[in-house]
This record gives C-alpha cells, structure tokens and sequence, in this order.
C-alpha cells in the first residue's frame, strides 16, 4: 500500500507541475493583453493631452511665416495660401501673418528665423536651391538643413524654361542652335540661377546669365521689357496672358510632372541627356524643384509643437477649401510630409563627393 501510496502522490504531484506549466502560456498571454490594451488606452488618453496642450499654447498666438523671396513670386503666393487655412487646423486657431525677408538667395530668411522664439509660432519658405548649395557650399550656406524641423512640402516647384515670342525660338532644337540667348537670374543658390547655369554646362545652350535680379516678378518683367531673352521660372507663376497670347515659347521642361494646360510635346530635360553620371547631376542640382514648397521651423522648437505643426500641415494639405482656393490661384498641391521631406533631404546629403564637386562647378560656385 506504502508503494501504491507514494506512486499515487508522485503522479499528483506531477500532474500538478504539468498544470502550473500549462497555465504558463495563458499566464502570459493575459499579461500581453493587459500591457497592449493599457498601451492603447494610454495613447488614447494622451493624444487629446496632447492636443489641449497645444490648444492652450496657440490660443492668442501669431504664427509668423517668413518668406525668403519678395511678394509677386509663387513662393509668396504658397506662403500666403498658407497663411489662410492652416490655423484652421491648428489647435487654438492662431492669427497667421506673413513677412517677406528677401535677400541673399534666400539666406537671410533662415537667419532671421534664427532670431524669432524657438516656441513653434515662427516658421519659413524660402527657395529650396539652398538646400543643394548647403552641401555644395557650406562654408558660404552655414545651415545643416538636416537639424532642421520640417513642416511639410505644399508642392514641388514645376519649372520650365522660356523665351519671349519675338525671339523667333520656337523649340529646343531652336534654342540649342541659338548662337546666344541671355536670360534673367537671382543670386547663386536661388532655382532660377542653377537652371539657367545647368542649361549651360549640361546642355550645351549657349547662355549668358544676366543676374541680381530680386525675384521672379523683376525677371518676368525684365522678359517683357526685352532686357534679356528669356529666362526658367514656376509654371504655377507663368502669367495667363502669357501662355493664352502665345508670348512666350516654352522650350524645356526641367520638371518631370505634366500639369494640366502643358503642351505634352515640349520635352523633358531629364529624358534629352544620355550620359548616365549627368543625369545623376541633373537629379542632384534638380531636387531643390521636387521639394519645392518647403516650410521649416528651427530645430530648437519642441517636439510636441513640431509634431502639432506637421499634423496641422497634412490635414490642411488634404483639405478640400485648402485645395479648391490652391486651384483658383493655379497653384499646384503635391504635398509631402515633413518626415519624407527629412528623409529626402538626408538622402541629398549623402551625394558622393565627385557628383557634388561637378554640380557645384556647374552652379559657378
């Protein structure tokens, strides 16, 4: 009975190991649930902190956008677009107000972001070809663009290149056979200088720049003037009459993008160079136009307003009195968000060196 009694309890014993072992999983499992369900009750209850956080933040605050480019260009029109629907979606719905500092191919903008309170109520636009000069410059542009917080990206900068009707260029094989052709220029760094100097130097065009002109209005009005040829500028700028009366004759594209109204037989720069170490020079000097509309707060501004801005941003850019007042004014919208606009610009920045010395030689750096 002893040997029966001891097998007996030795069974129970480790029927009851088995049983503890058994409830392990479940154990387990239950705690899981318990932590995933907690987490997202924690999320749930933080999201709306958060949001009445920045509420109490914006409420009774400006918001100052700094334009980097002089009034009458499309940078301004972006900005102010902007400037009336994205406190719309900003939590405390802050006054918006809009400042042009122009000036040194738009550096002075981001130094004089640099001055304004690093709260989250100050933010800029400014030509988006500095972003290629920091990395083909940066003894000149100072700004690691990549410590920098991004907004978001309205729409890339759709650009053409364009002579006045009584040039008697009419195509590309026109405007390469042309003995010379001057057209209007910023400063170093600004799209419309790199476009007309990538012309130049990748294409074979011969083409004198005349620059110091402020901002694309001074180079459209210099075009009608006949002070120079022609010039490349936003096809979201190009006046109305210009294209409804044939003044001008759209010669290259140096944006992949058809957008309603463009002749599909104009050609695209990209597709007329064959050499593949050019092309990648091309698609470095022609990022800047991809990213386009930029907006940028410093990179002291704290995380959670970085992170009220951006949702702000997006919602804007997908809001449909947002996209109805973009099409009146002919403005493109290809937004992109401020993490894809940060990746893209840590991409550029990692260019290898030879492809960045040849691209800073074409700019005239």
């Amino acid at each position: 009975m002893r040997d029966g009694d001891s097998t007996s309890e030795r069974r129970s014993v480790s029927h009851k190991r088995q049983s503890k072992v058994g409830l392990l999983p479940a154990i387990l499992c239950c705690v899981a649930a318990f932590a995933l369900t907690s987490g997202l009750m924690l999320a749930s209850l933080l999201a709306p902190a958060r949001a009445q956080n920045a509420f109490l933040f914006y409420a009774g605050k400006t918001l100052t956008i700094v334009v980097g480019l002089p009034p009458g260009g499309a940078a301004d029109a972006y900005a102010r677009l902007v400037q009336r629907h994205l406190a719309a979606h900003l939590p405390g719905s802050p006054s918006i107000v809009v400042q042009n500092v122009p000036g040194a191919g738009g550096m002075k903008s981001v130094e004089y972001l640099q001055t304004l309170p690093n709260d989250g109520t100050a933010m800029a636009t400014f030509s988006s070809g500095l972003l290629t000069e920091a990395i083909t410059s940066p003894g000149r542009i100072k700004t690691d663009f990549r410590r920098q917080n991004w907004i978001g990206n309205v729409s890339e900068d759709t650009r053409i290149c364009y002579v006045w009707h009584t040039t008697g260029v009419r195509t590309w094989q026109d405007f390469l056979a042309r003995p010379q052709v001057v057209f209007a220029a910023s400063a170093p760094g600004t799209a419309g200088f790199v476009d007309a100097a990538m012309l130049r130097e990748l294409f074979g065009v011969h083409l004198k720049q005349v620059n110091g002109y402020r901002g694309s209005a001074e180079m459209r009005l210099a075009v009608e003037k006949g002070e120079v040829d022609g010039s490349c500028g936003g096809w979201t700028a190009t006046p109305q009459d210009w294209l409804r009366d044939a003044k001008i004759n759209v010669v290259v594209r140096l944006s992949p993008t058809l957008l309603p109204g463009m002749d599909k037989s104009i050609p695209f720069a990209g597709n007329l160079l064959k050499d593949q170490r050019e092309g990648a020079i091309f698609n470095f000097l022609m990022a800047p136009e991809k990213l386009g509309r930029l907006f940028m707060a410093t990179g002291h501004v704290p995380a959670e307003r970085v992170a009220a801005l951006r949702r702000a941003f997006d919602a804007m850019a997908a809001d449909p009195a947002f996209l109805s007042d973009a099409a009146k004014l002919r403005l493109t919208v290809t937004p992109m968000t401020g993490g894809a606009v940060a990746r893209d610009i840590a991409a550029l920045y990692a260019t290898p060196a030879d492809l960045v010395a040849r691209a800073k030689a074409i700019a005239g750096e």
